[in-house]
């Protein structure tokens, strides 16, 4: 059984530098009439995928792109409609093609959600995995998850 041994503390929002806010939409509850699990998904992805297609930033050099490879989710309160949310991402780590993404989702100050995510740089034509540049790890910096390993 792989069971942590310490409990997973309660993210702070101060600690992912990318935020964004959101409305929770009618359409995002299920039959128990809260979020539905599947729609966490794509509030992170909406965080991701703002991020790193905004142009400005320097995340997508031209013949590349990021395919995300990995999502995993921690479910930590029930969410309502109507409601606002406000995410957060952090870069938690590079790969040698691949960068870690730590995300949160709030509602009225408390994380309702986590995730972990993992995407790859890839190339637009081969469609396969390239290396990380010095440029894209630099500018990554400023998305740098903070309160990690004494951040």
């Amino acid at each position: 059984m792989n069971v942590s041994a310490r409990p997973d503390p309660a993210p702070r929002l101060e600690d992912f530098p990318y935020r964004l806010t959101d409305n929770v939409r009618f359409a995002d509850l299920d039959p128990n009439q809260h979020v539905n699990n599947a729609v966490y998904a794509t509030y992170f992805e909406t965080g991701r995928v703002t991020l790193m297609k905004d142009r400005s930033y320097g995340l997508m050099p031209e013949g590349l792109a990021w395919m995300m490879v990995r999502l995993d989710m921690h479910f930590r309160a029930e969410l309502r409609w109507p409601g606002t949310i406000e995410m957060g991402l952090g870069v938690a780590r590079f790969g040698r093609t691949s960068v870690t993404f730590d995300q949160v989702v709030f509602s009225e100050g408390r994380c309702v959600a986590s995730a972990q995510s993992v995407s790859v740089l890839i190339d637009d034509s081969t469609r396969k995995p390239t290396p990380l540049t010095e440029e894209i790890v630099r500018n990554f910096q400023p998305w740098l998850r903070r309160g990690m390993n004494g951040a």
